[in-house]
């Protein structure tokens, strides 16, 4: 048994949401996965879900070799009913439902759906960020 499996040790819980859960809350859900490893349970829905993950996105986390094709587009209605430790919000406004947390937080970050690569690589970059912050003060 590892030392992160430990008795005691709680996997901390991180949710991210925006409108469609196709482009930001996948990525943030993402580089949760890449930097917080076996410490974190990351999760990603969207208000109103568009049922498929941009393609762009895709391609945009291929360049950090990050499949995200095996995602999918989920709504609120299908994340466990937890509390989390962290929660952070882009771009739903009102249309975020209340959702438990310890900590929240609403990201001004816009939706990159139709930016350049380039505008594309920057919402990206700093998702990856404002993600191991995140993780760091947990």
């Amino acid at each position: 048994m590892n030392e992160s499996s430990a008795a005691g040790f709680r996997l901390k819980r991180l949710l991210f949401v925006c409108v469609e859960n196709s482009n930001r809350s996948q990525m943030a859900e993402a580089f949760a996965r890449i930097h917080g490893g076996d410490k974190v349970e990351a999760y990603s829905a969207g208000s109103r879900p568009s049922g498929k993950i941009n393609p762009k996105a895709i391609r945009t986390m291929k360049e950090i070799d990050y499949d995200l094709s095996k995602h999918r587009s989920k709504s609120l209605s299908e994340i466990p009913d937890i509390e989390f430790d962290f929660v952070a919000t882009m771009g739903c406004g009102d249309e975020c439902p209340f959702v438990r947390a310890k900590r929240r937080e609403d990201w001004d970050i816009s939706d990159p759906k139709d930016m350049t690569p380039d505008e594309f690589r920057l919402v990206r970059d700093l998702l990856e960020t404002r993600v191991v912050a995140a993780i760091n003060e947990l």
